[in-house]
């Protein structure tokens, strides 16, 4: 063995590519590598919160956390909604990777904050819409009862 962790007669590669299989499907989409493959805007609308999203586990619960504010009267939750179609790769668009560089559904836009607040990861999203101190704009902010 030589001085350092690599096995004798090994050398890392300059630069690293993945092997040709990851694995099926979804080994495929779960690329290894960060940041946009291809140019593609994002859909806005006219409300302050964008959710862009897909049907999954993960990306249903701030759509469910959403509607529940909206049924209890917080005008703040009010969002549009935009499908990230995993399978078809959308989450790999330059507009999607702005907001999440990890490429992975959910991510919310807040666009009045300044400059827009970008969140992602359905926890996070979740934690900062249940949680008035950690907002950092009027539409993110739910009134604690006390």
């Amino acid at each position: 063995m030589s001085d350092t962790a690599f096995p004798d007669g090994y050398a890392p590669a300059d630069v690293w590519s993945p092997p040709g299989d990851l694995g099926g499907t979804w080994g495929s989409l779960n690329r290894p590598v960060a940041g946009a493959m291809h140019e593609q805007p994002l859909a806005t609308g006219k409300h302050p919160l964008q959710l862009h999203s897909m049907g999954t586990p993960n990306g249903v619960k701030v759509t469910v956390m959403l509607e529940e504010l909206l049924a209890l009267g917080h005008a703040g939750a009010e969002y549009d909604a935009h499908l990230i179609r995993i399978g078809e790769g959308d989450q790999f668009g330059s507009g999607f990777v702005d907001i999440n560089p990890n490429s992975k559904i959910p991510a919310l836009l807040d666009t009045s904050a300044s400059p827009p607040l970008r969140v992602f990861e359905s926890g996070s999203i979740l934690l900062l819409r249940a949680t008035s101190r950690t907002a950092t704009s009027s539409s993110m902010r739910i009134p604690v009862r006390r």
